[in-house]
């Protein structure tokens, strides 16, 4: 059996997306499913990108795709919880990305999920990798930790 992680607080992460849970997100255990905790790791992925570049992903010509994720959970989010996810970037190659994201629930400071989801950019029309746009390294170098 893999080592449990340890626990991650508000501090440990430099950007925040807040996200409201639906009803539908809960499943028939009253609590929000697993499935769930990936879209709130994408949308607070691309949300990250949109607000610092604008990215408008229909027309760009290098795109990024999620070749890997995974989620670690410690404590039940349920609806009508609020959420903030955390994100950072924990290594920044020359094209892909590894970001590591956490859940904290309303106005909670530990973390009751935490993952990560790792992008490699690869350039739309031959889709093969390709180096992460200068302007995207340096938006992404604001939220990397060492």
């Amino acid at each position: 059996m893999a080592e449990r992680k340890q626990r991650q607080t508000l501090s440990d992460y430099v950007f925040f997306h807040e996200i409201e849970t639906r009803w539908k997100d809960n499943d028939i255990y009253g609590h929000v499913n697993n499935v769930e905790y990936y879209s709130y790791f994408d949308t607070a992925v691309a949300a990250f990108l949109v607000s610092k570049l604008g990215l408008y992903f229909k027309s760009s010509p290098v795109i990024a795709y999620v070749i890997e994720t995974g989620c670690t959970y410690f404590e039940s989010i349920a609806f009508p919880d609020r959420i903030k996810v955390g994100v950072r970037i924990v290594k920044l190659g020359n094209s892909s990305v590894k970001y590591e994201l956490a859940i904290f629930k309303n106005d909670g400071h530990d973390a009751c999920a935490q993952g990560h989801f790792i992008h490699v950019y690869v350039d739309r029309t031959t889709d093969t990798p390709t180096l992460i746009p200068d302007d995207v390294r340096t938006a992404m170098q604001a939220i990397t930790i060492a």
